[in-house]
């Protein structure tokens, strides 16, 4: 019986497959795209991609304007992704954590899962209440090696050299770091078990990032602090960074105690 549980191979769904990536291709793009510039993007044949994004239009999932040829990301994923969220039992237990970060120190508290081997999404989010404060969405999708969160993942999950480099090389930031000081950054934050970025993702924004594992003791989820700059250097990043480290672990504690 185990033997022929080992010979099973996940079998392959081609349509599935270029589906999801039509629908994660959309949500990347910042305006609506047609049939042949998607099609290029993924390495589809145009007329594989048609049939497809007519088949994800009819559900709901993508918009198409008939004037215009032009396909978007459709407010049917919505719900999907609500229900996602509402059944994750980490939204529930990490909430309160982070409205209570915002609370005391100003910041945008964010928590984000790893949704594939190179991009996080934000779970769970609670906002300052401060006059100015960073808007983040629920639902937002980036890289997983950017900023802070980035550092983290480095850190802590075995990539290859060579495609650590090509993949550090394709991030987008408004002051790019040199290679070798963000690999410095990377040790400190396995050393420290945190990582901050002061503004090099983002000008005059700083971001604490810390990491939750997974039994592997990979992270596969970060809890992560937003904050001015100027505000952030007055309370101290490191302060920030404990304080989170203590809430990592309480949360952590109590989805052991609920088996998972």
């Amino acid at each position: 019986m185990q033997d022929a549980k080992k010979g099973i191979r996940k079998r392959q769904v081609p349509a599935v497959t270029r589906a999801v990536a039509i629908l994660r291709q959309l949500a990347r793009e910042p305006e609506p795209v047609g049939v042949n510039p998607l099609a290029r993007s993924l390495g589809l044949i145009p007329s594989t991609c048609l049939h497809i994004l007519r088949a994800l239009q009819d559900e709901g999932l993508v918009v198409f304007d008939p004037e215009k040829k032009l396909y978007s990301i459709g407010l049917g994923i919505l719900p999907l992704a609500r229900s996602a969220l509402q059944r994750n039992s980490f939204t529930t237990l990490v909430q309160p954590h982070l409205d209570q970060l915002s609370e005391e120190f100003g910041v945008t508290g964010i928590a984000t899962q790893l949704t594939d081997p190179v991009h996080m999404v934000v779970v769970a989010m609670s906002q300052s209440s401060m006059p100015f404060r960073l808007q983040v969405d629920l639902g937002s999708r980036f890289p997983a090696l950017i900023s802070a969160t980035g550092r983290c993942f480095a850190a802590f999950n075995r990539v290859d050299d060579a495609k650590l480099r090509a993949d550090f090389d394709e991030l987008s930031w408004d002051h790019p770091p040199a290679y070798e000081t963000w690999l410095a950054e990377v040790t400190s934050a396995r050393k420290n078990g945190y990582a901050v970025d002061s503004g090099t993702y983002i000008s005059g924004v700083t971001v604490v990032a810390v990491p939750m594992f997974d039994t592997r003791g990979q992270m596969f989820r970060s809890l992560v602090a937003i904050g001015i700059s100027e505000r952030i250097q007055a309370t101290g990043a490191d302060r920030i960074a404990e304080k989170m480290l203590a809430y990592r672990d309480e949360i952590s504690k109590s989805q052991m105690e609920l088996g998972g």
